[in-house]
């Protein structure tokens, strides 16, 4: 097939705005917003979504911009509506063990409703307490107990005074203690020098008076110590008996508030009844305030208890929860218990539990971003935990490593019923497999988003609609229908394909943004061509710096490339620069030497480790193919050397394999190559030329270094004819098409690109196998049979010359 040199009108795909069905966007901003490019996508989201079985949960796949995150946000809340709102979840005192904080789910806005009964429950019973303790009948019948007791106690004191007094001891107390003294005839107390004075057999008999009443005391003692404890107890019943329909009817009232029926209805009743005999234990402190010293602060401490921590409150929700968390610290995925220093030691109560996103969006939806979620070692284990347990227990990491001393909480550990939508890219996905295999068991939903997609009417449309959306949103003048063409056709071009369109919306949105903010610029009215054209022509100004240096140090000799007449093993290629944020091509020089030898190709840059895996493997197949056109005529005698000059940050790809194949075999034919056509392909094992990428950026940079020294017409590129449709280059280089000064050569088989570059066929081989001796291919074969009989010669030198002289024989080497 021979070479093909392409029209300006192949060079690009052009869309008529007449074809868009609009004058401008303004006509179609109330349009729904379709999944422009994503049907694959939409449909895998919505199943996960729908799928209300553990498991299914969605890991989206898909590059930076491409609407994964907004769109699945959509999708979320869509689903979410249609969904029941899931109940609040609040932390109780545990009045068995207050380490353990008890969970308790209620209806949603049934927790907010239990806080607002309790706190006023909380105040009856501060206020209505002290007066039931202070009224009539409690002091009547108080007064009553403690009298009876006292009179039992004067009783039994009374007799132990006779027992006393029976034995010359005269008996009083004193700050609760009893003393006793021993009294004279007549009734004096003794001195102890008086004691001491008495007779022998005297002090003998009142010793053991004294160990009588001693006795005695004990039994008082054992006798009125029951006393008191059944006077206490009558007098903690009367409270009791006072209080408890006060209490009774706090707690019939709270239940009686709740609106509701409560799942867990058993848990907060046994819970209000732990509270209602925690005030009957503390109902002392209740009492008048000022009466015991501390009363105040034991009261608060105890009133404490009876409080519910809200941790989440669903009472503002129309349906289920969509969360997406762009912030998963530990504690704000996971939740939190708060602490605070209290005496050098870190103190918490229930009261202190905070929920994350992953309580909050119980019952819902929760996004996550895979890169923030690897960022913390502590968050992926903790999730992949909770991913198998499907229970939460809130902790508090670090806290047992604290330099000071902690009071720890175990609250009680949660089911979450939660969706979580993985937000990550292609290479996380499978990296992700491969080191957590067990991961696409719990993410079964795999939502794959396109970079590209086929292009059409519907997805002109569609993309549209989406700029239409886009000025809506954020306030700006609507564009014209030439102008969304020309945007579309940016789109055409970034994708990289006169057939699809890039889905990465977020570059059409700053598009949209720029142009717009050029129009403003102009006055008031509607965004035209013009305006679209400036603002990508301003975006490449401030990226191209780059650029710009290195074509200035080919137009200043400082980069050798030859853009005129022909040079033997020497070709221009044409390379792709990415810098993230902008992508450009420029040429580069390969050359070669070829000569007598049995060691091959030599990849200069794989020698000293600047090439790439993929670079080798096409030098690889380059040194398959020539085999394949000489070695059947016989071995190859051939050393050769490719070098990619002046690169010095290291060469990677296979495009250059086109231009290598040719550089070589100009260096073996000793034909010379124009130079002013640069290459660029790939090449495989049958010379068939493969389509490369980045091919607008590199003829675009080959381009440019031309017309800055002047274009004479010989210039050019030649490109694979399989890169036809991805071509969608800029209108000065049409232009220059147009009027003969630059060509775009494609070309299908390697043959076709060397009879192009050195005005020689390529040759096709005879009877016996060998190439016509006026082709390209014949005078590379003549060389390497030259290369052959060079490297048999010095494998088998001639045989010595004898030479005879005065009659001796004499012998030459």
């Amino acid at each position: 097939m021979p070479i093909i040199t392409l029209s300006p009108a192949e060079l690009r795909l052009s869309i008529d705005p007449a074809s868009l069905g609009f004058a401008d966007t303004s006509e179609l901003q109330h349009e729904a917003l379709p999944w422009i490019g994503q049907a694959r996508a939409e449909a895998a989201a919505r199943f996960g979504l729908g799928m209300d079985q553990p498991d299914y949960n969605l890991f989206v796949l898909g590059e930076v911009g491409s609407g994964r995150s907004s769109l699945l946000k959509q999708a979320m809340q869509a689903v979410a509506a249609g969904k029941r709102v899931p109940p609040d979840l609040c932390y109780l005192y545990n009045f068995d063990a207050p380490e353990r904080p008890l969970a308790l789910r209620l209806p949603a806005g049934e927790g907010r409703l239990l806080r607002q009964l309790l706190a006023q429950a909380v105040k009856t019973l501060q206020a209505e307490i002290p007066q039931r303790l202070e009224g009539q009948d409690y002091k009547v019948e108080s007064e009553r107990i403690e009298q009876a007791w006292k009179d039992d106690v004067a009783q039994h004191y009374a007799a132990l005074t006779a027992f006393a007094e029976a034995r010359s001891f005269s008996l009083h107390r004193d700050e609760g203690r009893m003393v006793f003294t021993l009294t004279g005839k007549k009734g004096q107390a003794l001195t102890e020098d008086e004691v001491l004075a008495l007779p022998k057999t005297r002090r003998v008999e009142v010793e053991q008076a004294e160990q009588e009443l001693r006795a005695e005391i004990t039994r008082y003692i054992e006798k009125t110590q029951p006393l008191e404890r059944a006077m206490n107890e009558a007098l903690a019943a009367l409270r009791r008996q006072v209080v408890k329909p006060l209490l009774d009817g706090e707690k019939q009232a709270i239940r009686a508030g709740l609106k509701k029926q409560i799942k867990d209805a058993a848990k907060l009743n046994a819970w209000l009844d732990a509270i209602g005999q925690d005030v009957f234990d503390n109902l002392e402190l209740f009492q008048r305030q000022g009466e015991v010293e501390g009363q105040q602060e034991a009261l608060q401490i105890v009133l404490a208890r009876y409080r519910v921590n809200l941790v989440v409150d669903n009472s503002g929700l129309a349906g289920a929860p969509v969360i997406v968390e762009d912030n998963p610290l530990f504690r704000a995925l996971f939740g939190s218990i708060e602490y605070q220093s209290e005496n050098d030691v870190l103190m918490t109560d229930f009261s202190r539990i905070r929920a994350g996103s992953l309580l909050q969006a119980h019952g819902g939806f929760l996004m996550l971003h895979l890169h923030d979620v690897l960022a913390d070692p502590l968050v992926w284990e903790k999730l992949r935990r909770f991913l198998r347990s499907g229970r939460l227990q809130i902790e508090e990491p670090g806290v047992s490593f604290s330099p000071i001393a902690a009071v720890s909480l175990v609250p009680e550990a949660i089911d979450i019923e939660v969706k979580l939508v993985l937000i990550g890219s292609r290479e996380q996905y499978y990296e992700l497999q491969e080191a957590a295999p067990e991961i696409s068991r719990h993410f079964r939903a795999k939502v794959d988003f396109a970079e590209s997609f086929a292009a059409s009417a519907d997805s002109h449309r569609a993309s549209s609609i989406f700029v239409a959306h886009a000025c809506r949103e954020h306030g700006l003048p609507h564009f014209s229908a030439a102008a969304v063409a020309r945007l579309l056709e940016e789109s055409h071009r970034e994708a990289g394909d006169q057939t699809r369109e890039s889905a990465i919306f977020a570059r059409t949105e700053a598009w949209v943004m720029e142009s717009a903010a050029v129009c403003r610029t102009r006055g008031p009215g509607r965004v035209t061509v013009a305006d679209v054209e400036a603002a990508l022509a301003a975006h490449t100004a401030r990226h191209d710096y780059p650029e710009q240096r290195l074509r200035e140090e080919i137009a200043n000799g400082d980069v050798l490339i030859e853009l005129r007449g022909e040079r033997v093993g020497q070709i221009n290629g044409l390379t792709q620069i990415d810098l993230g944020d902008y992508r450009f091509g420029l040429p580069v020089r390969l050359s070669a030497h070829t000569y007598a030898g049995e060691d091959g190709l030599l990849n200069i840059e794989r020698e000293v480790e600047l090439s790439g895996p993929i670079h080798d493997k096409g030098v690889f197949i380059l040194q398959s193919y020539l085999a394949a056109l000489f070695a059947h005529l016989a071995p190859l005698s051939l050393n050769a050397s490719i070098v990619f000059e002046q690169q010095y940050h290291g060469v990677e790809g296979d495009s250059a394999s086109c231009a290598e194949l040719y550089a070589l075999l100009s260096a073996l034919s000793g034909l010379p190559l124009q130079q002013g056509i640069a290459v660029t392909g790939a090449v495989n094992q049958h010379g068939e030329v493969l389509p490369v990428g980045g091919i607008n950026e590199k003829i675009e940079g080959w381009f440019r270094v031309c017309e800055a020294a002047g274009l004479d017409g010989s210039q050019g590129v030649l490109i694979p004819q399989r890169n036809r449709r991805h071509l969608m280059l800029a209108q000065p280089l049409l232009d220059a098409v147009a009027q003969g000064r630059f060509h775009i050569h494609t070309a299908a088989h390697v043959s076709e690109g060397i009879e192009l570059l050195t005005g020689l066929a390529a040759g096709e081989p005879g009877v016996a196998g060998h190439y016509p001796h006026h082709s390209v291919l014949g005078h590379a074969q003549e060389a390497l049979q030259a290369f052959r009989r060079a490297c048999q010669q010095q494998e088998h030198p001639r045989p010595p010359r004898r030479h005879f002289r005065n009659g001796e024989a004499s012998r030459k080497r």
